[in-house]
């Protein structure tokens, strides 16, 4: 017999709201401040390169560079632009607090495992009115590595006290998110919602696969019984 659920890991960008949407029209956005007509190269070429990493400002500072535009000038109103135009753009996914609130109201604690530095979560988390239901954060400056690792797992199972048996973790990726969470005995939602390679790939490897978050509600509320 299992044990019963009492802890809910999070993935946080891309699995409670739409991080990649915020992330393009912030790209545009600074694409049209800079008076660049082709206002998708930046988030195209450059972020989606991961050279510099998805988040990091230096991904501007090439695009700037490349075009020769004056970095003196440019660079801090375009990075100023790019982050308020994204953090305007988090939005929760449709059913998120609904969700999140059915899982505080039965007694689930509930954190958050991000590669996202500790500012930037809570930011995004405070905007996105999502903060209130979370007992704990796991970022990247806290363990000084990213997943797939298992250093953020085991934080997080530390942090809240709770053992990998009587844990569910929710994520988009199959890599980074599921197969860690699965080999340290973790179950696994597959929230394929979030998934802008979902159509490309499969996962093997999780215990459930939603495509909304409403259907996360019905899954975990299976394991009070």
């Amino acid at each position: 017999m299992k044990t019963q659920i009492t802890t809910l890991l999070f993935d946080m960008d891309n699995t409670l709201f739409d991080l990649v949407s915020a992330q393009i029209t912030a790209c545009r956005a600074v694409a049209e401040y800079l008076g660049q007509p082709d206002v998708d190269v930046l988030f195209e070429k450059y972020f989606m390169c991961d050279y510099r990493g998805f988040e990091s400002h230096e991904n501007i500072l090439d695009y700037l560079k490349d075009r020769q535009m004056p970095v003196e000038i440019q660079y801090h109103g375009a990075c100023r632009i790019y982050e308020e135009v994204k953090l305007a753009h988090i939005i929760p996914y449709d059913g998120i607090t609904a969700a999140l609130s059915k899982f505080r109201n039965h007694g689930f604690h509930m954190a958050i495992i991000t590669d996202a530095y500790s500012r930037d979560a809570t930011r995004r988390l405070e905007h996105a009115g999502l903060l209130p239901f979370f007992d704990g954060v796991v970022a990247y400056d806290m363990v000084m590595v990213k997943k797939p690792a298992r250093e953020p797992f085991l934080l997080a199972l530390d942090m809240m006290r709770a053992g990998a048996d009587e844990t569910i973790l929710i994520g988009d990726s199959p890599h980074r998110d599921i197969r860690p969470a699965r080999e340290m005995g973790i179950r696994t939602i597959y929230a394929r919602y979030g998934d802008r390679f979902s159509g490309v790939r499969e996962c093997h490897d999780a215990d459930f696969i939603v495509n909304h978050p409403d259907e996360l509600i019905t899954i975990i509320e299976g394991h009070l019984q």
